[in-house]
């Protein structure tokens, strides 16, 4: 009996014209990127499982996808579990997670798919060091993978397209980044869309104000759910992990933050008047609005949220998400921040980096809902050349050649099927040209181009053939 086809849940096939679509996407981010002076660079797919462990908290660590060594691994375990059942174990210690910890990490999965480009990128950048001038401006666009649960705009296997800087700490390098979701943004036409800001000290700040110093991974990872689960199940989720009731409700006024970026500042600098680290965020929050206050921004808007916290240890200043335009449901489509020290784990030390992401595929999403892709992307072939016999798609093919020649895509129906079959396979291959080359036309060395949205036909010699597709 056949096997019936499928894939993966949470991974996709693309058909041709999807897959126009996400290039279109991707040339208008690249083209960006190197305008913003960014120099591409590419890494494996897969990492050693020690470069990614640990490197994004407990709830990524549990998403990130572990590879089976090859090879003879299962003997191997199966001698693992003979030896640890013969011994005698003391006090709780169970033999089964001795094998997982000591045996498991070590010969069954060694290796892991990357979760981010990030982690990737500063395991790049001590391993390269020597040959990198430094601030090094990056760019790179690869997919990732996490086990995460699939939905609408959350897949298992996703591009990031990722923008960093490392080796600076000037607070330019967040203007630019926010210039440079702009730009991209609106050269995709997605006007109208929130770049949401936060800065990692002003967190800092806030939990040591309500006594939850030693909690601070705890209160960022709840914190940053509220928009997903709503305020009363974020202080839930704190009262959980032992934040106080007295700490939870100095955090009431975060909750009710409004007005302009100018009104929240304020407002936060009453909050944290005792923490140095959190007014330190404040001033690097106000450097970057009055920066953008002064340069501006094409269609893009900048707002403070307090709340936004990314769940990831390693950002340590600045904090971007983007958001879709208002109307539109989605989850962010672009994010990222500053991380002093992202390098250090690797062994370079006080090497500050700043990078921002964009979320290739919730992007396509947004695009197709609001009807934003140009019509035009999806033509991958400019005119096709009817097959009348074999005397005709000779001479069709030598006129092809000329064509490919001069950048025009064409290419010849390779069977000799009725006229309308022909047709209606340029219709639906959205072909805009056809070129009917019969024996009338052998007969006179002419061409009668056929535009297939008007239906206008003109009899063309090769030379005016080339000027009317160019």
């Amino acid at each position: 009996m056949a096997q019936k086809p499928s894939i993966p849940k949470g991974t996709r096939d693309f058909n041709p014209q999807e897959v126009a679509k996400r290039n279109y996407i991707f040339n208008t981010i690249r083209r960006e990127f190197e305008v913003f002076g960014f120099q591409p660079i590419e890494t494996p797919s897969f990492e050693n499982s020690e470069t990614l462990m640990g490197k994004y908290g407990d709830e990524g660590d549990r998403l990130i996808f572990k590879i089976l060594n090859s090879g003879d691994y299962f003997d191997k375990f199966k001698n693992v579990v003979k030896e640890l059942s013969d011994e005698t174990f003391s006090g709780d210690l169970n033999p089964f997670y001795a094998i997982e910890t000591n045996f498991v990490t070590k010969h069954i999965s060694e290796k892991a798919l990357r979760y981010d480009l990030t982690v990737p990128f500063a395991r790049y950048v001590v391993q390269h060091q020597n040959e990198i001038d430094f601030p090094f401006k990056r760019y790179q666009i690869q997919p990732v993978w996490r086990a995460d649960r699939p939905q609408k705009g959350r897949f298992r296997e996703f591009y990031q397209c990722d923008a960093d800087v490392v080796g600076s700490d000037s607070l330019w390098q967040e203007v630019e980044f926010v210039q440079l979701y702009d730009s991209v943004f609106t050269a995709l036409g997605l006007n109208g869309v929130t770049i949401k800001i936060n800065n990692r000290k002003i967190l800092s700040g806030i939990a040591e104000v309500i006594g939850a110093h030693d909690k601070l991974i705890d209160f960022t990872v709840a914190l940053d759910k509220l928009d997903k689960i709503g305020e009363e199940k974020v202080k839930d989720e704190m009262r959980s992990k032992g934040i106080s009731e007295e700490g939870i409700s100095k955090l009431q006024p975060l909750f009710t933050l409004k007005g302009d970026f100018g009104a929240q500042i304020n407002e936060l600098k009453a909050i944290l008047s005792t923490s140095e680290e959190g007014k330190k965020g404040i001033e690097e929050l106000e450097f970057i609005n009055q920066g953008i206050q002064t340069l501006g921004l094409k269609t893009a808007k900048l707002q403070l949220d307090v709340t936004l916290a990314r769940g990831l240890n390693y950002y340590t200043g600045a904090i971007f998400e983007v958001a879709a335009p208002e109307g539109v449901k989605m989850g962010s489509i672009g994010g990222g921040g500053r991380y002093d020290d992202l390098t250090g784990i690797f062994g370079l030390k006080n090497v500050s980096g700043v990078g921002i992401s964009f979320g290739l595929d919730r992007i396509a999403l947004v695009l197709e809902d609001l009807g934003l892709f140009p019509e035009t992307i999806t033509n991958t072939v400019k005119v096709l050349f009817i097959n009348f016999g074999q005397a005709e798609a000779m001479a069709s093919m030598k006129a092809i050649k000329v064509l490919r020649e001069q950048g025009i895509s064409a290419e010849l129906f390779p069977d000799q099927k009725n006229t309308k079959k022909q047709f209606n396979y340029a219709n639906k291959r959205q072909i805009p040209y056809l070129v009917l080359l019969g024996d009338s036309e052998l007969q006179s060395n002419t061409y009668t181009l056929k535009n297939m949205a008007s239906g206008e036909q003109q009899e063309l010699s090769l030379e005016q053939l080339i000027v009317a597709l160019q």
